[in-house]
């Protein structure tokens, strides 16, 4: 069976209604000139999104653009991924740009793997003045990418990724229309449709945390669980969302920061501590001022800050966060 076939099955044994809602919405706002770029990896959870968006989104076939990024790690299995791309993307009648990555050092981690790839991404998005990136998680992904982030400490913001409708900076956002699948019913799937797909080997080995998470952390801890613990985690994921969204908005209508990039805290006082500490993050980053600040350190500053007592606190060798006259603002060394 031709794979432009059995893309139309797998449109029919995952309808368009099954996708997250919320990038549903979104797709449907969208002008159809646009250019949708999609993370293709070739393994099973972006083969089946590749070939979702092929069977529901027919008319804007043409303006697919598949982006696959060569990591190199595997030897021949790598170049074997690139080639399986190769041959998806012409059965499909779909564009392909492929990147490899180069001057990498022998054994990368996994968070520089990862910003190599969306280095690619973003690269190649700007030659297409492409705005929409396309991913493939899935509730399984929620699941670890969550687990992993308790062990980090991770508050509401963190907790709530990976968002279904992620925007990125300079207008661009990251869509992920398979957060209601797991993994397991993508693969039943494409099976039932006759689809191959690649499988990365080093997925099974433990060098990586998020494979520690998938391997060992949670099969036990959905066995503990005794119910849907991947589907309770994603409902647990869209309230951290909602619970975050409503506190950027507080934030916004208290609009502490001032053109000169100081934050007012008058507006601040009595406010609750995530109030208080989004509207710090939000000067952190508006000033873009070097610093060396740790996790401690910045309780240190946020405690300051909710006290309103006068503060002169170095943010590293350029200079020094002053809280003077109700207002905290950045003094160079």
């Amino acid at each position: 069976m031709k794979l432009t076939a059995q893309a139309g099955q797998v449109g029919e044994f995952i309808p368009v209604a099954r996708l997250h809602p919320a990038v549903r919405a979104w797709a449907t706002k969208r002008r159809k000139t646009e250019t949708w770029c999609v993370a293709f990896s070739g393994g099973a959870d972006s083969l089946a999104l590749l070939l979702l968006l092929w069977a529901h989104w027919s008319e804007r076939r043409e303006k697919l653009v598949a982006l696959h990024f060569n990591h190199r790690l595997r030897g021949r299995e790598s170049e074997a991924d690139e080639k399986f791309c190769r041959r998806v993307c012409a059965a499909l009648g779909i564009r392909l740009r492929v990147g490899q990555w180069r001057g990498r050092r022998p054994r990368p981690s996994e968070a520089e793997a990862r910003l190599a790839r969306h280095g690619f991404f973003a690269r190649e998005m700007e030659k297409l003045s492409c705005r929409a990136l396309w991913l493939a998680q899935q509730q399984d992904d929620i699941a670890e990418s969550m687990l992993m982030r308790l062990a980090r400490g991770s508050g509401a913001g963190g907790l709530a990724a990976p968002r279904p409708v992620q925007a990125v900076g300079d207008g661009r956002v990251h869509l992920r229309p398979l957060l209601t699948l797991k993994k397991a019913e993508l693969t039943a799937v494409l099976r039932k449709a006759g689809v191959t797909w690649r499988e990365d080997s080093s997925n099974a080995r433990e060098d990586y945390f998020r494979n520690r998470v998938r391997r060992g952390v949670l099969p036990a801890w959905s066995k503990a669980a005794g119910r849907d613990a991947l589907a309770g985690a994603a409902l647990a994921r869209e309230r951290l969302e909602e619970d975050d969204v409503a506190l950027e908005a507080w934030v916004d209508e208290l609009a502490p920061l001032d053109r000169s990039r100081r934050l007012n805290l008058e507006v601040l006082a009595g406010k609750p501590r995530a109030v208080v500490r989004r509207a710090l993050h939000r000067w952190l980053l508006a000033g873009r001022w070097p610093t060396d600040l740790s996790r401690q350190g910045f309780d240190v500053l946020l405690a300051a800050v909710e006290s309103g007592r006068q503060t002169r606190f170095s943010l590293g060798s350029d200079g020094f966060a002053v809280i003077r006259q109700g207002k905290l603002l950045f003094q160079k060394g």
